[in-house]
């Protein structure tokens, strides 16, 4: 971070289409004691307050001037043609710019895909507005083009709008003076990349940090517990002990203990036939 001005608010300012709802809500719910102020303005407009300095980040449209402005793109917006329900084009899934030869297609002032050259017809004269094209479409004057977003944001029941390919593309991104990257812009960059409010690369209060620098000492190595042995495995060693002090007492020969003679039989320790009884 090279700012360390705090602002008591935070000034969002995004383009048409785009909906920052999501991180406003996440905004609110981690500064609550640092209101953003949410102000939509005209897609061309928003990168002339952001050099005024009458705006700490904007969600806008590209490109922007890199030598002026930091900028993290977020997406790619789909292109796509808006007609009448009515309209030849609707039995069909998608279109492509030589679908469009033989149309009218509106090209306002404030278009957003910097087109070289529309496909289609001019229009005798270029609306002022995408809101104003989009009236003209729905009395039958043309077709326009549009990124998906702003077909959502300007829609009527009697228009529909189907994939354009082969088109320019609209991208979005996160953009703000390259030297004016303060605390807040960077703790709404966290939001918008989704990062957890504990992450380690958002900002964090003296308490954490000392609360980090104690987790960070070394601690006094453990010696490690001898392991137990199953309690199967020690019955069967139990087991095979005693069957070795066994064979160990039995001394040489057989396992009883005793003496064998020649052909294997027991000898009898005492010699001569035994005494009759009287």
């Amino acid at each position: 971070m090279t700012g360390s001005e705090v602002s008591p608010s935070f000034r969002l300012v995004y383009a048409p289409g785009v909906m920052p709802g999501k991180w406003v809500r996440i905004w609110n719910e981690r500064l609550p004691d640092v209101p953003l102020t949410l102000t939509q303005v005209p897609a061309s407009r928003a990168p002339e307050l952001l050099r005024s300095r009458d705006a700490d980040a904007g969600l806008v449209r590209l490109p922007v001037d890199r030598t002026v402005f930091s900028a993290i793109p977020l997406y790619t917006e789909q292109t796509v043609v808006v007609v009448p329900k009515d309209h030849v084009i609707t039995a069909v899934d998608e279109v492509s710019p030589d679908d469009l030869a033989d149309e009218i297609v509106l090209h306002p002032l404030d278009d957003v895909l910097g087109w070289d050259r529309p496909p289609g017809r001019p229009a005798f004269e270029r609306p002022a507005t995408t809101a104003d094209a989009v009236e003209l479409v729905a009395a039958g004057i043309g077709v326009l083009v549009v990124p998906l977003s702003l077909a959502r944001l300007h829609h009527r029941r009697d228009l529909t709008h189907r994939p354009l390919t082969g088109a320019p593309e609209s991208g979005v991104a996160l953009a703000w003076p390259e030297d004016a990257t303060t605390d807040l812009v960077d703790d709404f960059i966290g939001i918008v990349r989704g990062r957890t409010a504990n992450s380690t690369r958002g900002r964090r209060s003296p308490q954490d940090a000392d609360r980090t620098q104690d987790q960070q000492k070394p601690k006094q190595q453990k010696q490690p517990k001898q392991q137990k042995q199953p309690k199967q495995q020690q019955q069967g060693q139990q087991r095979t002990g005693r069957a070795g002090r066994v064979e160990r007492a039995g001394g040489r020969g057989s396992a009883g203990g005793r003496r064998t003679g020649a052909g294997g039989t027991p000898k009898n320790p005492r010699r001569g036939t035994p005494r009759r009884g009287s």
